[in-house]
C-alpha cells in the first residue's frame, strides 16, 4: 500500500493555504493603513500641543520691557493684533531676554525667535500649524475686557491673557487661552 496524498486532497490543502495567505495579506494591509492613520493623527495632535506649549512658555515668561527697532524707535513690550503678536520674554540663551513673534503667513502659523531684543537681528522661523484657514487673537486687559488689538499707552503694559482661535482642516476650530507673565 502506497502512502501519499491524492490530487483532490492536494487541491483542498492548496485552497486552504491560499485562503489563509489572502487573509494574512488583508490583515497586514489593514494594520499598515491603521498605523499610517495613527501616525498622521498623532502628528496633527502633536502640532497643536507644540503650539500650546510654546505659547504657554513664551507668554508665561513675558517681560514688561519695551524694545527698540533698528532705527532706535521704541517698540511695545507686548504688541498684538488679530493676526499676530510680538512679545519680549525671559529665558532666551543663558537666561537673556528674547523677542518672539507669532504671525500668520500664507496659511501657516509661524513663530519667529530673534537673537536680540533691540535693533535689527536674525530670526529663526518655525511653522507651528499649516493650512490655517482662520486665525484670531484677542487680549484680556486688567479690567477683564477682551480687545482685538493690544496697543497700550504704557509701552511696558502686558495683557492678562491671550486667546487664540485657529481653524484648519486637521483640527477644525480650536480655542486656546494663555496667561501672560505668570498671571501677574
Amino acid at each position: 500500500m502506497r502512502r501519499g496524498f491524492t490530487l483532490v486532497e492536494m487541491l483542498i490543502a492548496l485552497t486552504i493555504f491560499g485562503m489563509l495567505t489572502a487573509a494574512g495579506v488583508a490583515l497586514l494591509t489593514l494594520t499598515v493603513r491603521t498605523q499610517q492613520t495613527s501616525d498622521r493623527l498623532l502628528g496633527e495632535v502633536g502640532a497643536l500641543r507644540r503650539l500650546g506649549a510654546l505659547m504657554t512658555a513664551d507668554l508665561g515668561q513675558a517681560a514688561p520691557r519695551p524694545s527698540r527697532d533698528r532705527d532706535g524707535r521704541p517698540r511695545l513690550a507686548f504688541a498684538g493684533s488679530a493676526l499676530n503678536l510680538a512679545v519680549v520674554r525671559h529665558g532666551g540663551v543663558e537666561g537673556a531676554l528674547q523677542r518672539v513673534e507669532y504671525r500668520l503667513n500664507d496659511g501657516r502659523l509661524e513663530r519667529l525667535a530673534y537673537d536680540r531684543v533691540d535693533g535689527e537681528s536674525h530670526a529663526v522661523a518655525i511653522t507651528l500649524l499649516a493650512n490655517v484657514t482662520q486665525l484670531r487673537l484677542r487680549y484680556r486687559d486688567r479690567e477683564g475686557g477682551w480687545r482685538d488689538v493690544w496697543e497700550p499707552t504704557d509701552a511696558s503694559l502686558l495683557p492678562r491673557a491671550v486667546e487664540l482661535l485657529s481653524t484648519d482642516p486637521a483640527h477644525g476650530s480650536v480655542r486656546q487661552l494663555f496667561l501672560v507673565g505668570g498671571g501677574r
